[in-house]
């Protein structure tokens, strides 16, 4: 049986909020490929010690400020690594090739154009991804949802999942708020996922329409066998068999709840963060943390293995 190497790897982003990718060399395991900066980590190093180490040594840089980002287990059948990743958001110094790779920092959307190993992937996927995701809430009409996701998008979200139920408003009313929802996610920058009903959205020409993709709740997500193809797509939820179909789908991150009690499900047990933090480890998507939570709860859900934060009140008008 192999051993399981252990490794730091940096996220490091730049003020022109660039990441730093560097070139491994041929004559390493995975050797040509475009790889995040680290290494492994030694058996008396904690991850930001090793991490700090490797990242003098490759690139000169020093760290001053990084925080967790995801972590990765991978069978490359040759070798087993665990890639525990941090994000720099902070550091010293100019970075150069040391030891003679190939040094550059790429804007965020273009790192899928870079051959990376498949460990990677859900690396890119989480520099990807913002720290927070909306899903929509409670609206009195089509007006008073639009308000209320200007005003989200106002504020500084990036990932929006819309979120109808059948009962919620009529068919025509549902086309203007799914136009319209798109023509303000991409106004503000913003990814779009759908979580509407197939009946709703039967009635619609989606051709026109800009979104990111989709997400399917717990019981979609227990009776689809396959991902829709060339968009984004997330999933909720709530147990490790459901992240496990998950990842079975490939899916491009998922939703974890409920971590806390919530007033909308009082009836539901809340798992807290250590078992939040339990069901993440060996997870290897990205994960939101949802159900009571709020943009106080950031860094203990960094520190828990979360992506960041997903939420209808504390983001919703």
């Amino acid at each position: 049986m192999l051993d399981i190497v252990h490794v730091a790897v940096a996220v490091i982003v730049n003020e022109s909020n660039e990441v730093c990718i560097s070139l491994r060399h041929n004559n390493t395991h995975q050797g040509g490929l475009w790889e995040f900066p680290g290494g492994k980590i030694e058996d008396n190093e904690t991850v930001s010690q090793a991490l700090s180490r490797e990242i003098k040594e490759e690139l000169g840089l020093e760290i001053n400020e990084s925080r967790p980002l995801i972590m990765i287990p991978y069978d490359y059948n040759d070798k087993k690594v665990c890639l525990h990743v941090r994000k720099v958001s902070s550091y010293g110094g100019v970075a150069s090739g040391i030891e003679g790779q190939q040094v550059r920092w790429v804007a965020a959307d273009e790192l899928t154009s870079y051959d990376f190993p498949a460990a990677n992937e859900a690396i890119i996927k989480a520099v990807q991804l913002s720290e927070k995701y909306l899903i929509t809430g409670k609206f009195i009409d089509e007006s008073d949802f639009l308000k209320k996701l200007s005003t989200a998008l106002d504020s500084g979200i990036e990932l929006v999942q819309l979120r109808l139920k059948q009962d919620d408003i009529s068919d025509d009313a549902a086309k203007i708020i799914i136009q319209q929802s798109s023509v303000l996610c991409r106004q503000a920058g913003a990814k779009l996922l759908f979580n509407i009903p197939e009946s709703i959205l039967n009635t619609m020409e989606l051709t026109g329409i800009d979104f990111s993709g989709f997400h399917a709740d717990s019981r979609k997500l227990k009776a689809i066998d396959k991902r829709p193809e060339g968009v984004l797509f997330s999933a909720s939820c709530h147990n490790t068999d459901e992240l496990a179909k998950a990842e079975q789908l490939q899916a491009d991150f998922v939703v974890l709840s409920p971590v806390q009690k919530t007033a909308s499900h009082p009836d539901m047990a809340a798992m807290g963060w250590q078992s939040f933090s339990d069901l993440v480890d060996g997870c290897s998507v990205p994960v939101f943390a949802l159900g009571g939570v709020s943009d106080k709860d950031m860094e203990k859900a960094w520190q828990n293995g979360a992506q960041g934060i997903a939420a209808i009140s504390a983001f919703w008008g």
